[in-house]
């Protein structure tokens, strides 16, 4: 866990993806899903792929995606800038009329997934990627996507890290600034933790038995809509390309007024108020102890209703990790369910 404030809300798991996932196969009968704990540093050991290149569009915030993306550049470029538009979840961020521009298309290339990205929302997102396995990694870790728009990322396999989208963001020349929600130390490129509450995509790619993990995750709270969609590989896609699940679809958090914070977004109780019975830790931080049903308000719901799912607080893996076969690709949309 950081030591800073803006973590407080993050535990790590008793347990890394990968031993989650023994546990829950050998249970399941290698169902679909499998448990993994969520809310915290994933600890699962790696092997560094071919090839660790990562291909992306330019890292300049003022620039938009374009369907030839250009190589990934370590260092950004930005002109002072700032997004146009609201900031936080709400009903002024609703799905755009239509996404103006097919995801860009990446040539095959061994040893690594190609991940797109959907902006289905009316203001821009300040994509971003970070918490990640030193090896392998993305050298470029901050992306800008305009409303309608698409872009691809070219990732590693066996990376485990995270993505997220940041909002309200200004840039200067040298890439420094700040965002209203999900920002990185004031960096456009990313190097570690986020700033909660932001809505996370997270991944496992080729943890076990060749096999990825992954999850969208509402354990910091909720900046921004989001899904995740398979994109090849052996596995049917238990999300369909608008965000439903059997469970449900995609909606904006209706954010108990405990939990708003930075306009509309919506933080996790541990993140608000610290204390131990929220599963923060202490006695209540083990899985069989951790119960919404028991807490003081079971604010756990609203994120649950919003994306049913995603994970809604630190131990609620029944429902909310998926698992892949086949080397899959992902397509992370940011957009509520029409």
């Amino acid at each position: 866990m950081g030591s800073r404030a803006r973590h407080r809300g993050r535990r790590p798991g008793a347990l890394g993806w990968t031993a989650l996932a023994v546990v829950a196969l050998c249970v399941a009968g290698f169902a679909l899903t499998a448990r993994q704990s969520d809310g915290g540093r994933s600890t699962a050991g790696v092997r560094t792929p071919q090839s660790t290149a990562a291909t992306s569009p330019p890292a300049a915030p003022a620039a938009t995606a374009t369907p030839t993306p250009s190589p990934a550049r370590d260092t950004p470029t930005p002109s002072a800038t700032r997004t146009a538009g609201p900031t936080t979840q709400s009903a002024k961020s609703a799905r755009s009329p239509k996404v103006t521009a097919a995801p860009p298309k990446l040539a095959a290339k061994s040893g690594t997934r190609v991940f797109s990205f959907v902006n289905g929302l009316r203001q821009t997102v300040w994509l971003a990627s970070g918490e990640q396995t030193a090896t392998p990694a993305l050298s470029t870790t901050g992306w800008v996507l305009r409303p309608g728009r698409t872009l691809s990322v070219r990732v590693p396999d066996h990376w485990n890290g995270r993505f997220w989208g940041r909002t309200g963001c200004t840039f200067d020349s040298a890439g420094h600034g700040h965002c209203a929600t999900g920002a990185c130390d004031s960096r456009f490129q990313c190097a570690g933790y986020g700033a909660i509450p932001a809505t996370l995509a997270e991944f496992n790619l080729n943890s076990w038995d060749g096999m990825d993990f992954y999850d969208v995750s509402l354990v910091d709270g909720s900046n921004l809509p989001m899904y995740i969609n398979l994109v090849g590989g052996a596995t049917k896609d238990p999300i369909s390309a608008h965000g439903c699940s059997r469970a449900g679809c995609t909606h904006l958090v209706d954010c108990p007024s405990a939990l708003r914070v930075k306009g509309d977004a919506c933080e996790s109780p541990c993140g608000v108020f610290d204390t131990d019975q929220y599963c923060c830790r202490a006695q209540w931080a083990p899985r069989t102890e951790c119960r919404p049903d028991q807490w003081p308000v079971n604010y756990a719901a609203a994120f649950k209703k919003a994306e049913p799912f995603a994970y809604s607080y630190v131990d609620d893996d029944a429902t909310s990790t998926f698992t892949s076969r086949g080397e899959a690709g992902y397509r992370i949309t940011f957009a509520t369910s029409p």
